[in-house]
């Protein structure tokens, strides 16, 4: 299935951005006629209620339901509404899932498409705040973690693994660092990711976990 993305400014035209992205990821959602099979793919749930098509996914240990043909997503159990941002990442890993099996095999965003041109950018936003809030407490980083489902895995001196989307695996590594040497952290992906997300969603993913870890520590 083809997976129609736009370049997402963070200028003034945001805000009309945003919107058209989850309206063309809306529409290639609606096309869909095999629910079951893009279900099937993307390691999510679905039925029919009436006239209605009805998608149950996880995303970030949370639990959203996405009605078709509106494309009305809410955060169950209570129906909360959800940011314009989360929405297109749940539309977008519903549109362009392809269902590739996990290979256990890690790689960095470097190693994404395009992900060198972005990366300054991405280590500027994901990796630093990471680095500076749990470098010199690296433990800490598991507990903030499990708020999002993170289990921890043997990385690094501390790393965790969120399941960002049933599919999609995002592991947080830290090390401490020394006398000599600062701590540093970095963000592996199993190499299926692009299957699942492009590298601008993917961006967008993980600077919303460092965001969702950071508060977490202040708190």
């Amino acid at each position: 299935m083809e997976h129609l993305s736009i370049s997402l400014p963070e200028q003034k035209d945001y805000s009309y951005a945003y919107g058209l992205a989850f309206k063309l990821a809306s529409e290639q959602l609606v096309k869909s006629k095999d629910i079951g099979g893009l279900c099937g793919r993307c390691g999510c749930n679905c039925k029919v209620e009436g006239d209605k098509k009805v998608i149950m996914l996880e995303y970030l240990n949370k639990n959203y339901r996405v009605t078709l043909p509106e494309v009305e997503i809410r955060q169950m159990p209570g129906g909360e509404e959800v940011q314009l941002r989360d929405k297109i990442l749940i539309a977008h890993y519903l549109v362009k899932s392809k269902g590739t099996p996990l290979s256990g095999k890690q790689i960095t965003y470097q190693e994404l498409k395009e992900g060198n041109t972005y990366f300054p950018t991405f280590a500027k936003r994901v990796i630093k705040p990471l680095v500076d809030t749990f470098g010199k407490c690296p433990e800490k980083l598991i507990e903030a973690a499990a708020k999002l489902g993170g289990i921890r895995s043997d990385s690094g001196d501390v790393s965790v693994t969120i399941s960002a989307f049933p599919r999609v695996p995002v592991m947080v590594v830290l090390w401490k660092g020394d006398e000599e040497f600062p701590p540093e952290g970095n963000i592996l992906f199993d190499s299926t990711i692009s299957d699942y997300l492009s590298t601008e969603d993917i961006t967008i993913l993980c600077q919303t976990i460092t965001w969702e870890l950071v508060q977490s520590r202040k708190k």
